[in-house]
């Protein structure tokens, strides 16, 4: 056995909500931009489900009940949020709630408030169901980043923090895999009687 610190591994799904991309009329950015960032923010084996599917209520709601079903402790979906008619993306996620978690919309249009006032417009919830979390998240990567990461001054001190550092803490508590973040990206935040000792 290796001395290098073993991770849990962790399954995510990562769902881009668009008519468009999902017909091929343009190239989906979401799920490179959902890949990458995780891909730097944790330091766990990820194991992608990735799914581009059009802005249909019941194709969204399915597919996030096949991934939480499939084991995916975390399942985060771009597009879809904003009031357009063709925008189902929060009422299909809440559609299949065991619970709500207000507080990632809060904080995420908070963020976003910095840099747009339409940010108001913006209607991404979060919700568990069974032991995964899922979370809407905007469409633009930057803003997914934004969202994910928060805000950082010239100096590298957080500003407002972004939502991925409550992810870990929230999965741990509905029986999730332990995720580990590499804090130059984002710090996760856990209560001193949650925290792993390094190993």
């Amino acid at each position: 056995m290796s001395s290098s610190p073993s991770f849990d591994p962790v399954r995510i799904g990562i769902v881009s909500v668009s008519d468009r991309a999902s017909s091929g009329t343009y190239e989906d950015k979401g799920l490179p931009a959902l890949k990458e960032w995780l891909g730097r923010a944790l330091k766990n084996p990820i194991e992608f489900e990735p799914r581009l599917i059009p802005d249909e209520a019941a194709v969204i709601s399915a597919t996030l009940i096949e991934l939480v079903d499939a084991g995916c402790s975390l399942v985060l979906t771009t597009g879809g949020t904003g009031p357009a008619l063709r925008d189902v993306t929060p009422e299909a996620t809440l559609a299949v709630a065991h619970k709500e978690m207000p507080g990632f919309g809060e904080q995420m249009r908070q963020i976003s408030l910095r840099f747009v006032p339409t940010a108001i417009l913006s209607r991404q919830v979060a919700v568990i169901r069974d032991k995964s979390l899922v979370i809407n998240l905007p469409g633009q990567p930057k803003s997914i980043a934004e969202t994910l990461e928060g805000l950082k001054d010239a100096d590298g001190t957080q500003v407002v923090p972004g939502i991925f550092a409550a992810v870990p803490y929230c999965i741990d508590l509905i029986g999730g895999p332990y995720l580990e973040t590499d804090d130059a990206v984002c710090k996760a935040f856990r209560p001193k009687s949650a925290i792993r000792p390094a190993r």
